[in-house]
């Protein structure tokens, strides 16, 4: 990828320059993912960013992802939406790794069941899956990688970040989504399901992803 700061604005007359720091306050978020965008916009409050999310733009249809990972597939949702918007565009891939199962079911985490499934089928399928699996075995992490696309130039960056626990043998707690009512936090004794939203957007995958963002826009701005 070339060294190119993906957030700096070229040249194109004087009404047309704009400051770093401006050209950043509007985000387009490349997911109509309720749960994941509102996880995103609580973890940039403090920021002086405006997600957008793609449901605002209905004319973009389902984007194909069809990378072999969550960085390929981040990458390819961000540069989509930011070239049909001409904004820059904040994707999310993520997903769950279970040890006993190589990684999966890994970037298919949303379509584990099935094509039109949902969480709750997901969840079923999985604990089917993982019955005769014994709980010293049933380590797990949720893994997240953001990318960050400028259309200006074609460039973009990611972010990663990783939250080890383990699978509970059936779900507890009724808070976030996917997978949380069945990870289970050791550390903690209870499952992400039954944390605080304010609890789980300073601990999860995905707010270390955030956190690097913020990081970098922050020192850029």
């Amino acid at each position: 990828m070339d060294n190119v700061d993906p957030y700096t604005v070229p040249d194109a007359g004087v009404d047309k320059r704009k400051k770093r720091s401006e050209y950043l306050k509007k985000i387009v978020f490349a997911s109509r993912n309720h749960g994941k965008i509102n996880e995103i916009r609580a973890m940039l409050a403090d920021s002086d960013i405006s997600l957008v999310s793609l449901e605002e733009y209905p004319h973009i249809p389902q984007i194909v992802e069809n990378g072999i990972s969550f960085l390929e597939n981040a990458l390819i949702k961000a540069k989509t939406v930011a070239e049909a918007t001409g904004e820059i565009a904040l994707a999310d891939d993520s997903g769950l790794e279970v040890d006993a199962l190589d990684g999966a079911p890994g970037i298919r985490s949303a379509r584990y069941a099935g094509q039109s499934a949902d969480d709750a089928g997901n969840i079923r399928k999985l604990l089917h899956t993982l019955r005769k699996v014994p709980s010293e075995k049933r380590g797990a992490q949720f893994r997240c990688v953001l990318a960050l696309y400028s259309p200006t130039d074609g460039c973009g960056e990611t972010f990663d970040g990783c939250w080890r626990g383990v699978i509970a043998e059936e779900p507890v707690g009724c808070g976030g989504f996917g997978y949380d009512p069945i990870f289970f936090l050791p550390d903690l004794g209870m499952t992400v399901a039954e944390l605080s939203p304010e609890v789980k957007n300073r601990l999860s995958h995905r707010a270390q992803a955030a956190a690097k963002l913020k990081k970098k826009i922050t020192q850029r701005s």
